[in-house]
């Protein structure tokens, strides 16, 4: 049997992100044997608040890839509105407090974030 074209690119760009990381990102497949889910894992940019950060996530691609997007889910808790367009956000309370007070619990909540991803960042 064939493999569907769609796990013929996985394959290819997984391949592609080994042989050339891309800095601050690393994936990897959750099991070896499942090319349409991934594990990522994300570290927060230098001279962000999210800097120093391992944030792990998952992502899901649909059979008839890439002509639908993948997935994706935080699996570690991070503190972020999730979309740079403030007046239209996915996490209405960060964005509301990013807005409001971003200088004080906003940047408490990241940095709780980021030690919390630092701890549990390889288990």
């Amino acid at each position: 049997m064939t493999e569907p074209q769609s796990a013929l690119l996985l394959r290819r760009q997984l391949a592609e992100l080994n042989k050339n990381p891309v800095e601050g990102f690393s994936a990897g497949l959750i099991e070896d044997n499942d090319l349409y889910r991934w594990e990522v894992l994300i570290i927060g940019p230098p001279d962000t608040l999210y800097e120093g950060g391992v944030f792990k996530a998952h992502l899901t691609f649909p059979k008839d890839y890439p002509l639908r997007p993948p997935k994706m889910k935080f699996i570690t808790d991070i503190w972020h509105p999730n979309d740079p367009n403030g007046d239209s956000p996915a996490n209405v309370d960060a964005a509301k407090e990013w807005r409001e007070d971003r200088h004080g619990a906003f940047k408490r909540k990241v940095a709780r974030c980021v030690r919390k991803s630092q701890e549990t960042a390889f288990e």
